[in-house]
This record gives structure tokens, C-alpha cells and sequence, in this order.
């Protein structure tokens, strides 16, 4: 029997803030020692994989940045599909950044191809006006993800979805979210693992993004109770996840 392949949500499933969700470390040992191909998939565009492995590696997990794909990897790859180069404006931090001027384009804010929001630790209003202000001009609305919260430390918090909500209903304009559930994150995903869907899990803690997305690309899905979803909420939704766990320490390789 064929092994299957892995592509894992990060907050809420192997950490939660700074800290180590339990049994996570083991489970990532044993994808390792299965020689199982994995990837950990995060809408979260505040890091780049660097800094993702680095942060993941003081939570105890060794993790590759070669091993990490992030929304604002998918936002630049989407640009460049769509325009090989160009400009553009861009709330977010060094994640975003970096994916967005590595695929060939200038981060300025003069007659921007693009308006690109994403994750950021402060949404400042005079960007936020900004951007509403170029995005009626004509430049493109971009989102890395369409979360309206994420899990921290300290509890919910409001993310990218939320603010784009708030540019949204100020410009008229809808955003493109180019992460978690759009399938043009997960089909990047799989090529970039090299794998297909058929023989890929998606392990993720959202209904709304992991296992939707997990779903509409064909793939097995485990949703685990570790994040911002309960087995109350799962009710809510019309579609249902392969299997529910309470973390991924109960997942059998």
C-alpha cells in the first residue's frame, strides 16, 4: 500500500503562538523516519521559511525552510503567473516582502499593478487608506488569506480576512485571496512537494480554509481540535472532514 504524503497546517495544529502543540514533535519524527514526504502549509505570510524553520526549531520541531510554504509564496507566484513583472503596494512584513520582490516585482506605492494585503503585526490606517485609495484607481486587490482570526497565545486575534473585509467594503472592490482555500495554493503546494492529491492528506484546525481546501482538491482530510475548531462548529458547515482528532498525536503513519 502506497505511503501517503502530508501537507500540514501550522498554527493551531504543530504550535499554537510560541508554544509546542503535544505530541507534535513525534509526529513529525515519525513522518521523518517513515521517509513520508510532508510539507507544512500556513497561511500565515508574516515569516518567510527561514524564520518559520528557525521559530519552529526553538518550539522543539526541526523542520527545513525547504519544508515550509506559505500564503505569501502562493500571493507571488500568482502575480508573476498573471504579470511576469511589475509593481506593487504591500501591507504585510518580511514574508510577504521578500516572496513578492524575489518573483521580480517593486514594492512601491506609485501606480501599483498590485495591492497586496497580508499578515501583519499592526495594521496601520494610513496604509489600510492607502491602499483603498489605489485600489479605486484601479490597482488589483490581492489577499494573502481569507482567516478573520487566528489562535495566538493569548487567544483569537483578528487577521488578514478581517481587514480585508474592512478595504473591501471601503474601495467596492473584492480581493483575490491567493492562499488557503483557493486551489491555486494547494495545487503550488503539491507540485512543490511533488506529489499528487489522490495520495496527499490534508492535516489542518480551520473547516473554512484547511479542509475545505483539502477537500476541494481531492485530498483525504484530518481535521484535529487543537486550534479554533470544535466538534460544536463542525456542525455548522456542509461538508464534513475524512477523520477528527484531537491533535495530531493521535494520527496514525
Amino acid at each position: 500500500m502506497q505511503k501517503k504524503n502530508y501537507l500540514i497546517d501550522m498554527d493551531g495544529v504543530l504550535v499554537s503562538g510560541k508554544k509546542l502543540i503535544p505530541g507534535a514533535d513525534t509526529f513529525i519524527e515519525s513522518l521523518k523516519s517513515n521517509g513520508i514526504k510532508f510539507l507544512v502549509l500556513t497561511n500565515n505570510s508574516i515569516y518567510t521559511p527561514v524564520d518559520l524553520a528557525h521559530r519552529l526549531k526553538i518550539t522543539g520541531l526541526e523542520i527545513h525552510a525547504e519544508q515550509i510554504f506559505t500564503s505569501a509564496m502562493a500571493t507571488a507566484a500568482f502575480m508573476k503567473s498573471q504579470k511576469e513583472s511589475g509593481n506593487a503596494f504591500v501591507i504585510g512584513e518580511s514574508g510577504l516582502n521578500v516572496a513578492i520582490h524575489n518573483a521580480g516585482y517593486i514594492l512601491t506605492p506609485d501606480a501599483p499593478d498590485f495591492v497586496v494585503l497580508g499578515e501583519t503585526f499592526d495594521y496601520n490606517f494610513h496604509q489600510v487608506t492607502k491602499a483603498v485609495r489605489l485600489i479605486i484607481a484601479g490597482a488589483s486587490f490581492l489577499a494573502t488569506n481569507p482567516d478573520p482570526t487566528g489562535p495566538s497565545e493569548a487567544g483569537i486575534t483578528p487577521a488578514c480576512g478581517a481587514m480585508a473585509a474592512l478595504i473591501e467594503k471601503a474601495s467596492g472592490r473584492s480581493p483575490f485571496y491567493c492562499g488557503k482555500p483557493n486551489p491555486f495554493m494547494m495545487r503550488s503546494a503539491l507540485n512543490y512537494l511533488g506529489v499528487h492529491s489522490e495520495n496527499t492528506v490534508m492535516v489542518g484546525d480551520r473547516m473554512d480554509t484547511d479542509i475545505v481546501a483539502g477537500l476541494q482538491s481531492g485530498m483525504e482530510t484530518i481535521l484535529v481540535l487543537s486550534g479554533v475548531t470544535t466538534l460544536k462548529t463542525i456542525e455548522e458547515f456542509p461538508y464534513r472532514p475524512s477523520h477528527v482528532v484531537n491533535s495530531v498525536a493521535e494520527i496514525e503513519i
